[in-house]
């Protein structure tokens, strides 16, 4: 006796059709699973045995042999149990399902001993692969179907245990489709709890902020303990775009696959994650001997901010350079490679030195130049060099702390500034923003006055520029004019940009 039911895996943040085939035979009572299962996998033959007893139904004394097909498709997470237990049904007549639903049904979830359905991780890229691939169905656990039902198009059947599923299959109950969600959370996608005007003070630090959310620029933050470094990178999504539904959909799905989504369905803000400094690279760039997103992957499409950055370990550090350019990162295993989305906005910070307070206006530095050189000197160059905007941090002073709302630009008023500049872009090179401009766009696009190419040239010589931080200025530049809604660059956007770019004559 042979069945067929279909069921999904992940693979990074894809998601993969598995056939689910059963074989009943008579001889040794036996249950054996192929198919390149990992071992998760391969324990849940007595989960799903004591699941059906514990159901009231008796399972069958044969021979039971379990494909996973593709069999060259490594399997990882526990996926798979509902779709065996109910392939295994079908196969001894407890039920019976006609070719069609089976070929329009998608079944997934794990078994407890009892016959409890429990939740699972990657449901929503699932449901997402579903859709294209033509599915009409998805048979999941309860707790599972608010994630799967921001998909619209598919029939999202949660069940919470064996015997309810039964039930429904046989068509003695009845389980509403789960409505599509999405249009729910529109209204809460533009509302954020922190805001820019909440800082005081740090008006170039926040305007630096505002050049990084146009131009899409990695930001670098130097000052003193206490000045605000963190609250200032912390509201940066605040003025980042509003993301679009591929966006929201391929971040939330991102969190779907590493489990953490938790009571929330959707990820409506752009994320903001900070690692501490003792992380792994496995924790920063994702990994494991089943590889799961690291930060990086969860900052997709966020910000990832750094705090103390001369405090990780340069190993960990060096391993960014790569997703920085390349806004992906390729995880290889002996039986799988698997590539996750990276593209992040870098926002790090330190201390101008190891005592923190050199060059502060409130307390003396006590470090020698030497030791000064030695605290920069455990970041490199390259790492350094991909850095587009650095930005002194001073300490705030009475008057700022008391007056600073007088001034203070809200988030609203500096995200239209942002929007307005992203949309110029747009329609400039479509999706690629100023930070990616190559040699030969940054010609086209980045025409001078000749008072500001009179003020470029001085600082190439003054500064000993390189090539790269000289095109790193017309980027800038160019954000810079673009928030200003200029088609030229000016001597004043010039001027902006090279102040800066105040490492470049430390690390070239």
């Amino acid at each position: 006796m042979h069945a067929k039911i279909f069921s999904a895996t992940t693979v990074g943040i894809d998601a993969r059709q598995v056939e689910v085939e059963v074989d009943l035979s008579f001889g040794l009572i036996k249950f054996n699973i192929v198919g390149l299962p990992d071992k998760a996998i391969s324990e849940s033959k007595e989960r799903i045995r004591a699941a059906l007893k514990n159901s009231g139904l008796r399972p069958p004394d044969r021979l039971i042999t379990v494909n996973l097909a593709p069999a060259n498709l490594k399997k990882q997470d526990i996926l798979f149990d509902v779709p065996i237990g109910i392939a295994i049904l079908q196969a001894c007549k407890l039920i019976d399902l006609n070719q069609d639903f089976i070929n329009e049904t998608l079944f997934l979830g794990e078994l407890a001993l009892d016959g409890e359905i429990r939740s699972v991780r990657g449901i929503l890229s699932i449901a997402h692969q579903a859709i294209k691939s033509g599915k009409k169905r998805l048979i999941i656990p309860q707790k599972n179907t608010q994630e799967a039902s921001l998909i619209s198009g598919l029939e999202i059947i949660g069940v919470k245990n064996l015997v309810e599923l039964i039930a429904y299959l046989r068509n003695e109950k009845q389980i509403k489709p789960e409505k599509s969600t999405f249009e729910n959370f529109r209204e809460d996608i533009k509302k954020h709890p922190l805001d820019f005007n909440q800082v005081k003070g740090q008006w170039q630090a926040k305007r630096a902020l505002q050049i990084a959310a146009a131009g899409q620029h990695n930001l670098l933050f130097i000052g003193p303990p206490g000045s605000g470094k963190t609250m200032l990178a912390q509201r940066l999504a605040t003025i980042l775009p509003v993301m679009n539904f591929d966006e929201i959909i391929e971040t939330t799905k991102i969190y779907s696959i590493a489990g953490l989504l938790d009571n929330k369905s959707l990820i409506l803000h752009r994320p903001f994650r900070s690692p501490h400094h003792t992380i792994s690279q496995a924790g920063l760039v994702g990994g494991g001997s089943n590889p799961r997103p690291g930060e990086i992957s969860l900052a997709h499409k966020g910000v990832l901010f750094l705090d103390e950055l001369t405090e990780f370990k340069r190993s960990t550090l060096e391993v960014l350079r790569q997703p920085l350019e390349s806004k992906k990162v390729l995880i290889s295993r002996a039986n799988v490679s698997i590539e996750y989305p990276a593209s992040f906005l870098l926002i790090a910070a330190l201390n101008p030195c190891p005592c923190g307070y050199f060059g502060d206006r409130k307390k003396k530095c006590v470090c020698s130049s030497s030791q000064i050189m030695k605290y920069f000197n455990k970041l490199s160059g390259p790492l350094l060099d991909r850095i587009d905007l650095h930005v002194n941090v001073s300490s705030v002073n009475y008057d700022e702390i008391k007056n600073g709302d007088l001034k203070s630009k809200s988030s609203s008023e500096m995200y239209q500034d942002v929007v307005r500049a992203v949309r110029i872009q747009n329609n400039r090179l479509g999706s690629i923003k100023n930070a990616y401009l190559t040699s030969d766009k940054i010609e086209k696009y980045c025409i001078l006055s000749s008072e500001a190419e009179i003020i470029l040239k001085f600082a190439f010589e003054k500064l000993n520029l390189s090539m790269r931080g000289y095109h790193k200025i017309l980027k800038i530049a160019r954000t810079i004019a673009d928030l200003s809604g200029s088609d030229r660059i000016e001597k004043n956007h010039i001027r902006e940009a090279i102040m800066y770019r105040t490492l470049d004559k430390g690390f070239k």
